[in-house]
């Protein structure tokens, strides 16, 4: 009787054992799979700053697809130019070729009007004759007449704010770390891009 007790609690503490090593094994597969997605798939990110507002406020939370086709309109992450270390989110204005043209608030690419309906909200705001997008031109800006390839010009959405191609050039595709497709946070705004 004895030797039946004693088994059967031998047998429950390694049944015991086994559990807690499939856990840990467990956590540790998922742990890894979280970090392989996040490093080399998806960019988990929160938003800093007034740069892409009404789009985007300061402390949403979103999601970014890395190594993916660009277009334009897309609202990318990219590494900082002037800041080593620091993130931006912008939106692709103009695409490797483009030329792009702002004059009285009405922005141009390859001489065709382009409709900008997420700065209605601040252009409503302006004083009348006020610009809301200064103008220019990339010969103005760069010296150039086309955005160079593998590069993108970008511009945040709060025009007279925003800190963008306007002032620290063109961006090159490697420096883009993704295309902004899910905004997860505040819960009233979840959507997606």
């Amino acid at each position: 009787m004895a030797f039946k007790k004693k088994a059967k609690r031998e047998e429950e503490n390694e049944s015991f054992g086994k559990w807690i090593l499939q856990v840990i094994v467990m956590a540790a597969v998922l742990l890894g799979i979280y970090y392989v997605v996040f490093t080399f798939v998806l960019s988990n990110d929160t938003v800093s700053g007034p740069s892409m507002q009404p789009t985007f406020e300061n402390g949403d939370r979103i999601i970014a697809l890395r190594h993916t086709s660009l277009k334009r309109n897309d609202i990318v992450i990219l590494n900082a130019p002037d800041q080593p270390g620091a993130l931006y989110i912008k939106r692709i204005i103009g695409l490797p070729g483009d030329t792009v043209q702002s004059k009285n608030d009405t922005l141009y690419i390859n001489g065709k009007k382009v409709s900008q309906p997420y700065l209605k909200q601040y252009e409503s705001k302006l004083a009348k004759g006020q610009l809301y997008t200064n103008n220019f031109t990339l010969k103005q800006l760069f010296g150039v007449s086309k955005v160079p390839a593998n590069s993108y010009f970008v511009m945040g959405d709060h025009r007279n704010v925003s800190k963008d191609s306007r002032y620290f050039g063109f961006v090159k595709r490697k420096a883009i770390v993704g295309r902004v497709i899910f905004r997860y946070w505040p819960i009233t705004k979840v959507s997606g891009f």
